[in-house]
């Protein structure tokens, strides 16, 4: 969701363009993975101009070659020395640089070249950026989100086709998904519904863990308090609780049995073809999904779903609004990095907005009765690099405005609503990569995943959780906590 014109869904084009010799500009390196679908763009491509011509530096998007591992190819960049200009670390490649005197400090450079980004960015972040940092200092722009990303939906229609409520409780939830298992909500005379469902290693059904205060990033644990100190989420009573759930749900089929089979595109068609009554997943993105899941159902309705209740729980939606790392300027290329920050403040520039969001006419977008709208990207579209990754209610409530059709604006306001009354920023917001040095398995959640997938299919009883318990601690997981709560603490200080 980083702008409309470069979101995430995969890429067709690899490498980069070719950077044209220009003396009237400066040709800055962009390395950003996870484009939307097209190619990447030429030098003398009307989206490079437009922006070379109001800021001086011509932008050279790079990403990863098709089929690449993009944390994989960051660090052989790293290794090497051929570095971008400006790049968007993934998986943890900001603190490698940060630890190898790799990455440049912003602090000085930030306010004098990006006026506009470093006033939009809350003083909060930045403390939360500087404590990510053995020095104190900024190494990287962060991530803004000051609503809830992720939302838990649910088809109205197919409340209203089993005829019953939104429901309040656990009780009621899990009667909803066994009317949608079994009394055809759409209406094609198959018993095909899917009630819930998820995506491979357990991913993508953080709802279901949400009732029991579990905080979870797509399927991932995160940090929050619990018993009173900073801890991961998946070694909880909490988390044991809620699996105890999860686990009746799929032994019952009302959570979708191949759950742990369901890559992310197989996970998108089954909701796409309107054979998922309940999902978690972005609300701002619902647009394309919900186009699809009408061919079929042209009345469909989707609901933001309030997290039901459990006695003895405080449900919430997992926020994480700062901190996570969006830009950093390699130090190797520090001659170029008052270009780069100027390309970066184009986009922190609120009188960029609508070009940031609808680009090019013709390529990007067209007008229908006076008002822009986007066109479907192709594999010929040149991408437009997009910088900006800040929301809030306010600019979300402008994009849902101008982006969403007029009939579906109001219902795209109300799932982030519903969200927005159940989300909780947690306490492990902005928790700094570098707290799993060495210990690889613990940042990548497998041994939670192996141990969730075993108990959740029956293959292994639920005792098992406490030797995962044993098994995460003596491997690595009392280690990190304590360097969590090392960091958490830092943290505090900064804000008192």
């Amino acid at each position: 969701m980083t702008t409309v014109l470069a979101g995430c869904s995969g890429n067709t084009d690899t490498g980069s363009s070719a950077a044209p010799t220009n003396p009237d500009y400066v040709v800055v390196d962009v390395y950003k993975t996870h484009l939307s679908k097209g190619k990447l763009p030429t030098p003398d491509d009307a989206h490079v101009q437009y922006i070379a011509e109001r800021t001086g530096v011509q932008y050279n998007l790079q990403t990863t070659s098709s089929g690449g591992d993009p944390v994989e190819s960051m660090n052989v960049m790293i290794a090497s020395g051929d570095l971008p200009d400006i790049m968007r670390p993934v998986g943890g490649v900001e603190q490698t640089l940060i630890s190898q005197n790799g990455a440049l400090a912003l602090d000085d450079l930030l306010p004098k070249h990006a006026p506009n980004l470093w006033k939009r960015i809350p003083q909060e972040a930045w403390d939360i950026v500087r404590s990510a940092s053995p020095d104190g200092k900024i190494y990287y722009v962060p991530k803004i989100y000051m609503i809830p990303e992720r939302a838990p939906m649910i088809r109205q229609d197919w409340l209203d086709a089993v005829g019953l409520e939104m429901p309040t409780t656990q009780e009621e939830y899990v009667e909803v998904l066994k009317a949608f298992l079994n009394e055809d909500p759409n209406g094609n005379g198959q018993a095909d519904e899917i009630p819930t469902t998820g995506r491979e290693f357990g991913t993508w059904m953080d709802h279901l863990f949400a009732m029991y205060g579990v905080a979870m990033w797509e399927g991932k644990p995160e940090w929050d308090i619990y018993d009173g100190k900073l801890q991961y989420a998946g070694v909880t009573q909490n988390m044991k609780d809620a699996i105890v759930f999860v686990r009746d749900l799929y032994e019952q089929k009302l959570l979708d049995n191949e759950t742990f089979l369901n890559k992310g595109e197989i996970w998108t068609a089954k909701i796409n073809n309107n054979l998922v009554g309940s999902w978690y997943h972005l609300p701002g993105n619902l647009k394309e999904r919900l186009a699809a899941i009408q061919t079929l159902a042209p009345e469909a309705v989707v609901k933001g779903m309030p997290i039901p209740t459990v006695e003895g729980y405080e449900g919430y939606v997992t926020q994480k609004s700062v901190g996570e790392p969006e830009w950093m300027i390699p130090k190797v290329s520090e001659d170029k990095a008052e270009a780069s920050l100027r390309l970066l403040d184009f986009f922190y520039d609120p009188a960029n907005e609508d070009f940031i969001r609808f680009g090019i006419e013709g390529v990007h977008h067209e007008v229908v009765d006076g008002k822009k709208q986007l066109l479907p990207a192709d594999d010929n579209t040149p991408i437009g690099l997009g910088m900006l990754n800040y929301n809030t209610k306010e600019t979300m409530d402008v994009r849902i405005e101008q982006t969403f059709p007029e009939d579906q604006v109001q219902m795209v306001k109300d799932i982030f609503e519903v969200a927005t009354a159940d989300a909780r920023r947690i306490a492990g917001d902005g928790l700094p990569s570098s707290v799993y040095q060495g210990y690889p398995d613990i940042q990548s959640h497998k041994l939670f995943q192996e141990y969730l997938s075993k108990i959740v299919i029956g293959e292994w009883p639920l005792e098992k959780f406490d030797e995962f318990v044993e098994r995460w601690n003596s491997s690595g997981g009392a280690e990190v906590t304590k360097r969590a709560q090392e960091w958490y603490e830092k943290v505090q200080s900064y804000q008192q």
